[in-house]
């Protein structure tokens, strides 16, 4: 969408996201169609294309971007907080707990696979998601620093990277085998690891 939305037309270009985000769920990224989406949504195929000039790619994307916000949002408010043991580990349960309840299909990977992973597009989104992602980590680690729980020597970027790539190995085990042992075991094992820093 080129130019300014005004405050409606941001909201029925979300509507018309998010509904998408609900019909790739069901019927797969794959199968589902514009016209599922616009039915789904109350879309005219004119006020689709308006909002979505390219068609179902320009769609699919903006639906990954979504998603990708949704990562995060869903980590709230403690991953913004990590400033306590309290706090990491609740963050820690709602984490497992939105992958757990995730199952087997993971709606960004779904959407990369239909983009291609190495479109630029599809990359800058999860470019920015692991960005955010670690820095948020980074940033919590600093928290804990600053609140004397950690040592100011550790190595604030690596850690949170590192941390990150566990947690993203678990989540990468557990959407192949349904299994979230490996996600679980590699948060418990950082969040000690960094206890007994």
């Amino acid at each position: 969408m080129r130019g300014v939305l005004t405050p409606k037309g941001q909201a029925t270009r979300a509507r018309i996201v998010e509904g998408a985000a609900a019909v790739l769920q069901e019927l797969g990224v794959a199968e589902a169609t514009l016209d599922d989406i616009r039915v789904r949504t109350g879309t005219s195929k004119s006020q689709l294309f308006h909002y979505f000039p390219d068609g179902k790619e320009a769609l699919l994307l903006a639906v990954a971007q979504y998603e990708a916000d949704r990562v995060l949002d869903d980590q709230q408010p403690y991953l913004s907080c990590l400033d306590s043991w309290d706090c990491w580990y609740r963050w820690r349960d709602i984490l497992v707990e939105r992958y757990e309840a995730q199952g087997d299909f993971c709606p960004l990977g779904s959407l990369f696979l239909q983009i291609g992973r190495t479109r630029p597009g599809a990359r800058a989104i999860v470019t920015e998601l692991m960005r955010q992602w670690q820095a948020s980590l980074a940033a919590g680690i600093r928290a804990m620093q600053d609140n004397g729980h950690l040592p100011v020597s550790l190595d604030v970027d690596q850690t949170a990277a590192a941390l990150l790539a566990g947690l993203q190995g678990g989540v990468s085990i557990m959407l192949s085998t349904g299994d979230s042992t490996h996600l679980r075991a590699a948060l418990d094992w950082w969040i000690m690891r960094l206890r007994s820093a």
